[in-house]
């Protein structure tokens, strides 16, 4: 067994996105090679509705899955096939744009006007690209969860884990998304797939994760071993290299975060916003069905 070193500790971006929508961006919309088959996460927090209520109207999806995580408030949900819903605290929607799909989410802040979630877009390969879209809706009470001796408590929204298997099916980048929490002064070691690319994000209290042969973080402090560490905090992006495990120590508020992990598809990606293909002349004619109206299919042409 190995740890994953740290290639790097990336700090969240301030980023507006929607109809004005302040959130925070840790990837997306540029070389995301390191993450493959992710293309972007956004951390969308925000206890003032003025930052938040604008939402995300209609917009079009193509040749990805959007994966939609709330932990605090609700987030309303349509789209152009007929599928409404509304996602509340714990809740998750992993949604399949496939061949195409006009799609919207208007965020609600909890009774104290707070709004939590993520979101984040994994890419699929091209011999899926054009799939039939889908919806996968998963109500909290169906996320797996698991409780470790020492009070680590691991929600499982896809993939397996410690004897667990996440409610969402048939992704094709066969992720890992763990939401992960470790009490105060914990350390713990938690498997990751080896052929997997991975990250770790931060989003309460604060920790250290250890690499191979010298920790990394974000504030650096040596002990009396003058090994230094980097301790990670809050909205920080955690990039791990290769390996089979992920150490972390928590620090005296505990830590948690998301544990997220996907095999690479290793193909080239051409972007045009939420619309994701493998060359430009695909995204020219994504561009082509919008203006004349035919983007939406049945996932068979």
């Amino acid at each position: 067994m190995s740890i994953r070193p740290i290639k790097r500790i990336i700090e969240s971006q301030p980023a507006v996105e929607g109809a004005g929508v302040k959130l925070r961006r840790a990837f997306g919309f540029g070389n995301t090679d390191e993450f493959d088959p992710f293309l972007l996460f956004d951390d969308f927090r925000n206890d003032r509705p003025d930052d938040y209520l604008a939402g995300f109207p209609w917009h079009p999806h193509r040749g990805i899955e959007t994966i939609t995580y709330v932990l605090a408030g609700s987030v309303a949900h349509g789209d152009s096939l007929g599928n409404r819903g509304t996602l509340g605290a714990g809740d998750v929607q992993w949604m399949t744009a496939g061949s195409g799909i006009m799609h919207q989410e208007m965020p609600q802040g909890d009774e104290r006007g707070r709004m939590h979630g993520f979101q984040l877009w994994s890419n699929l390969p091209a011999a899926l690209k054009m799939t039939a879209p889908r919806y996968q809706d998963i109500a909290a009470k169906d996320v797996a969860e698991v409780t470790d001796d020492d009070g680590t408590i691991v929600r499982v929204v896809v993939g397996e884990f410690w004897g667990k298997t996440g409610p969402v099916e048939g992704v094709a980048a066969d992720p890992r998304y763990l939401d992960v929490w470790v009490p105060p002064l914990k350390r713990k070691t938690l498997p990751v797939d080896w052929r997997h690319n991975a990250f770790a994000y931060v989003f309460d209290g604060s920790g250290t994760f250890r690499g191979a042969s010298k920790p990394f973080g974000v504030l650096t402090e040596k002990d009396d071993d003058t090994i230094v560490r980097e301790r990670t905090g809050n909205r920080s992006l955690v990039v791990f290299d290769s390996g089979d495990e992920v150490t972390v120590e928590a620090g005296e508020q505990g830590i948690r975060f998301l544990l997220v992990s996907g095999k690479p598809i290793e193909e080239p990606v051409a972007w045009y916003g939420p619309i994701v293909m493998n060359t430009q002349d695909e995204l020219r004619q994504a561009v082509s069905d919008l203006r004349r109206g035919t983007f939406i299919r049945d996932g068979t042409t």
